[in-house]
Order: structure tokens, then sequence, then C-alpha cells
């Protein structure tokens, strides 16, 4: 074989490793876009007030989104699978699995900048991500499909009433007990350090 043909040997191997490598990078990137789940999305725009009435027109829209899909079926078959495996008639360990089901199930992602954006529970369920407001959402729709009262609570950490933060309470044996599945901690456990909470009433 002479010089000419070795040459050209080498250069299209060069080539098909660069191709073979672009390829598999290329694959590899579709693969991790995705990980993610891709729902049909929609939405609507609702304008809000400014400061606390504008929180609390937020929290009832949250509470009617618990009432309206707590009787969805696809959110009550989550929650039964979720519970299916724990102690019947226990309902620590029922309040557990559900949590531990958004905990950690649902990724934590802030809303559009500026804009106040509110997913239904199947929605954050299918996308499986959400902000505070969306995962409490999910967690309450979720008890309340399986037959425990829920309530929200909103916190304010830098001034008293400019609240921030949201999660929720489950009753069960007669106390409140409080649940944020955007943290890795317990049941029981809220963000220390809150200058001001509202509850909501039911």
């Amino acid at each position: 074989m002479d010089a000419g043909n070795q040459g050209k040997i080498a250069k299209n191997v060069r080539n098909s490793r660069r191709n073979l490598i672009f390829s598999c990078r290329r694959r590899n990137n579709a693969a991790y876009m995705m990980l993610a789940p891709q729902p049909q999305l929609s939405g609507q725009v609702v304008t809000i007030s400014d400061g606390y009435p504008g929180i609390k027109q937020t929290i009832r829209a949250m509470r009617s989104m618990v009432q309206q899909y707590r009787t969805d079926i696809g959110i009550r078959q989550a929650a039964t699978q979720a519970v299916f495996l724990t102690p019947q008639k226990n309902d620590y360990a029922e309040i557990e699995a559900i949590f531990h089901l958004v905990q950690g199930g649902i990724r934590y992602c802030k809303d559009i900048h500026q804009v106040e954006t509110l997913s239904t529970p199947p929605m954050t369920l299918a996308q499986r991500l959400g902000d505070c407001d969306d995962q409490a959402t999910l967690l309450a729709t979720l008890l309340e499909s399986i037959g425990y009262a829920t309530r929200f609570v909103i916190a304010a950490y830098q001034q008293p009433g400019m609240y921030e933060h949201v999660y929720i309470q489950v009753y069960c044996h007669g106390e409140w007990i409080d649940l944020d599945p955007t943290e890795q901690h317990g049941l029981g456990w809220s963000p220390p350090g809150a200058v001001s909470i509202a509850v909501e009433a039911v």
C-alpha cells in the first residue's frame, strides 16, 4: 500500500471517530434533555393584587384546586399506591408515605421571574417539579384524597406580613402536624426563624 492510500485510510478513521463521538454526544444530550417529563402544558393569566391581598387570593386559588382535584382518579390512585404497603389504619404511616412521595418525587423549581404561577396537582405530579405553593397544593390534595384534613400555613422571614413561603399542616389524632416537602426534614418540621405566620382557616 502506498503512502497516499495510507493517508486516506488514516483520515477516514479519524473522521469516523469524530462522527461517532459527535453522534454519541448528541444521543446523550437528547437522553439528558428527556429526563424531565414533558406533559402538554396549558394555562391562563390571572391578575392578582399586590401584598397581603394577593397572597390571600393565591391561597384561595390553592384551596380551590385542592377541593377540585382531591376527587380526581389519578390523584387518588397516586395516593393509594403510595400508602398501599403501610400498616392498615396507621395514620402516621400513611401521612409519612404521602409526604415522602412529594418530598422525594417532586423537584423544587422556582416560578417564572416576577410571575406568580400555580400548577394544578395533576400537572405538578406529571411534571415532577414545582415551587413551594405547587408542592404544598399537591401534598394537601393527595392527603385529602385519602381522608386527611389539611390547611395552608404562610410564613414571613424578612418582615412581618411580607409572606414568602407556604407549607401545610395535616390533622391527625387531635393535632395539626407541620409538613414542608421542599426541605429534607421529617414530619412535624417547619422552617425556623419566621417573624410572622398566618394559618388558613378551615
